[in-house]
C-alpha cells in the first residue's frame, strides 16, 4: 500500500482509470466506461491540492486503488444532494472510488483504503467522510445470485445512510445503447 499525492498521484491516474474500467463492469454499477471519459472524470483529483490515492500494489502493478478530495472540489456535482442537510461542504471529505481487482479483495485492503483516506481527511482538518454508493433495484435482472450488498462493511467503518442526499449521475450500462441516470446515495460519518 502507497500513499500517493501531488507529482506521485497525477502519475497514477491512468492506471487507476484503467482499474475503474475493469472494476466497475460488475456490479452494481455495470459501467461501460472508456478511458477519455476517465481521465476527464479523475480531473478533479489532478486539480485538487487536497486529492489523495491510496494504492494497492503487487509489486510495480497497481492492482487497487481508493480515491478521495476535498467535497468542495465535488460542489458543482454534489452541492443539490447535501442542500437542505445543514452540512457545510468545507468540513467533509469525499472519499471517491475504491476499486480493486477481485482476486485481491478478502485481505483488509478496503478497511485500509478507508483508513488512509480518513487519516488524510484528519490531516486537512475535515470533520467528516463521505462517499456515495450506487443505488440498484433489488430485482435488476444483472444482479448476480448470492450478491451481498457492503452496506455491513461500511456501518462497521461509522458510516450511516445521510437521508436524502441522493445524487444523480449518467454512465452507460453494459447493456445499454447509451447513458442513463442513476442514483447515488450518500453515507456520512464524523472523523
Amino acid at each position: 500500500m502507497r500513499v500517493l499525492t501531488g507529482a506521485a498521484l497525477g502519475a497514477a491516474l491512468d492506471d487507476v482509470a484503467r482499474l475503474r474500467i475493469a472494476v466497475f463492469r460488475d456490479w452494481p454499477y455495470l459501467y461501460d466506461g472508456d478511458f477519455a471519459y476517465e481521465r476527464d472524470y479523475l480531473q478533479s483529483c489532478r486539480d485538487s491540492a487536497g486529492a489523495i490515492v491510496v494504492g494497492a500494489f503487487d509489486g510495480d502493478r497497481l492492482v487497487g486503488a481508493a480515491t478521495g478530495t476535498p467535497l468542495e472540489d465535488h460542489a458543482d456535482d454534489f452541492a443539490a444532494a447535501f442542500a437542505g442537510t445543514g452540512l457545510d461542504l468545507s468540513g467533509i471529505f469525499y472519499c471517491a472510488e475504491s476499486v480493486l481487482l477481485p482476486e485481491y479483495r478478502g485481505q483488509g485492503i478496503g478497511h485500509r483504503f478507508f483508513e488512509q483516506r480518513e487519516d488524510h481527511a484528519r490531516a486537512l482538518g475535515r470533520t467528516k467522510c463521505a462517499f456515495c454508493a450506487v443505488v440498484r433495484p433489488g430485482d435488476h435482472p444483472l444482479r448476480p445470485a448470492g450478491y451481498v450488498p457492503l452496506d455491513a462493511f461500511w456501518r462497521r467503518r461509522g458510516y450511516e445512510k445521510l437521508p436524502g442526499a441522493v445524487a444523480e449521475f449518467a454512465w452507460k450500462d453494459i447493456d445499454a445503447a447509451g447513458e442513463t441516470k442513476k442514483p447515488l446515495q450518500f453515507w456520512i460519518r464524523d472523523l
